[in-house]
């Protein structure tokens, strides 16, 4: 049995990531709807009206999760809600899961920790969460300024922990989906992906932006600080790449990127997945290709594995 399944109650073990302002009800109703497991994002700090989405999802029936990062939340407001709330499982970011954990689990909701590194993937694990999210550097939005691509952290972590492993970054089809599987994960989470599919609530020039985004697209910026982020090559990033450092105010005008398709209004997060996007799809086209490219993919390696054979 697969655990993530267990745990979400998807059909399939393939998440849609929790972007600030962007993975509202209309996108995680979409993609559960799929067969996936949509997030609700808490990231945006708009407490009321994160709240109002969760009952929004709630009132679907339909499976979902939270997600809560740790840093970015003012108070134990949204920690409270989402205990009394019936939400089943979260995902919790941006900080150490310890305090969490507990009224969490005590609420009966599984907890995954989102993980940049082995060493908070062994922290976490002795923290007692129930599974990790493995974000390689290759993901967009904000990372850790040491980067390991999924690739290597995946089997890192496989290595000293049996917890169930979603592996995210860099995946936006089955065959990432199957890389990631062999590499010891039970789920996938795509971010860039969904922001490109037809629900997701973003402007159109955004999408058009990953889509025509080449695999060489995005800068990581803030390096000589902390967190980094990963964003679009834009005249708006170029100046902050060159100077490796970001003030606070870069991300002032985030909404009018993601509502206005502004590109210059502040950095337009996306992973290196953006080079894989070619097209803007319904959640539902995304979820179905991406299951069957994973099965035919997977058949011929079983076959290969039943021949003893390499091709």
């Amino acid at each position: 049995m697969n655990r993530v399944l267990a745990h979400t109650g998807a059909t399939y073990p393939i998440l849609q990531a929790p972007m600030g302002w962007i993975a509202r009800s209309p996108l995680a109703t979409a993609v559960s709807r799929a067969g996936g497991l949509g997030i609700i994002e808490t990231s945006s700090g708009e407490t009321e009206n994160c709240q109002r989405e969760i009952l929004a999802m709630r009132q679907t029936g339909l499976p979902f999760g939270v997600n809560l990062p740790i840093r970015f939340l003012k108070d134990d407001a949204m920690l409270r809600f989402v205990c009394g709330s019936g939400v089943r499982f979260v995902t919790t970011s941006a900080g150490s899961p310890a305090k969490f954990v507990a009224p969490l689990q005590a609420a009966g909701i599984v907890v995954y920790h989102a993980v940049p590194t082995l060493e908070a993937a062994l922290k976490c694990a002795d923290a007692g969460v129930d599974g990790l999210v493995v974000e390689g550097s290759e993901g967009g939005g904000f990372k850790n300024p040491e980067e390991v691509s999924t690739l290597v952290l995946l089997q890192a972590i496989r290595e000293k922990t049996d917890l169930p492993l979603i592996a995210a970054g860099g995946i936006v089809d089955g065959r990432g989906m199957a890389a990631a599987f062999a590499l010891g994960a039970e789920a996938i989470q795509m971010g860039t992906r969904f922001v490109a599919c037809a629900e997701s609530p973003v402007h159109m020039h955004y999408k058009q932006a990953i889509v025509d985004a080449s695999t060489t697209g995005t800068y990581m910026l803030n390096t000589k600080s902390s967190p980094c982020i990963r964003a679009l090559k834009a005249p708006f990033t170029h100046p902050l790449h060159e100077a490796g450092l970001m003030g606070p105010d870069a991300f002032q005008g985030i909404q009018k990127v993601y509502f206005q398709g502004d590109l210059g209004a502040a950095p337009a997060l996306a992973g290196q997945s953006a080079g894989l996007v070619h097209q803007v799809l319904t959640a539902q086209q995304i979820i179905d290709q991406t299951v069957a490219e994973f099965h035919r993919i997977t058949a011929r390696l079983g076959q290969l594995a039943q021949q003893r054979a390499f091709g």
